[in-house]
């Protein structure tokens, strides 16, 4: 599968239409993708400190977005944890 083709199926899953990028909870699920990506790539190539540096950022931007969520609408930060299989 593409990336263009897979961050459209995420829009399209955690978005309200196609076009929906700006939705939090597909903000969320796309940097999940993105992180995995990168979480593949450092376990290959451990001394890439450019990436985990970049790899820390996303994480840390996740983290925001989900906390947002949490404090805005905790069933919807929970049902979106479940759903990405976060925090087990």
């Amino acid at each position: 599968m593409s990336n263009k083709e897979e961050k459209k199926n995420i829009v399209v899953k955690f978005g309200l239409n196609e076009t929906d990028t700006g939705r939090d909870a597909v903000q969320v699920a796309l940097l999940t993708t993105r992180i995995i990506g990168l979480t593949e790539h450092l376990k290959a190539n451990k001394k890439d400190y450019s990436t985990k540096r970049g790899l820390l950022k996303l994480v840390g931007r996740r983290k925001r977005l989900l906390s947002y969520i949490e404090r805005r609408d905790v069933k919807r930060y929970r049902e979106l944890i479940a759903e990405l299989n976060l925090r087990k």
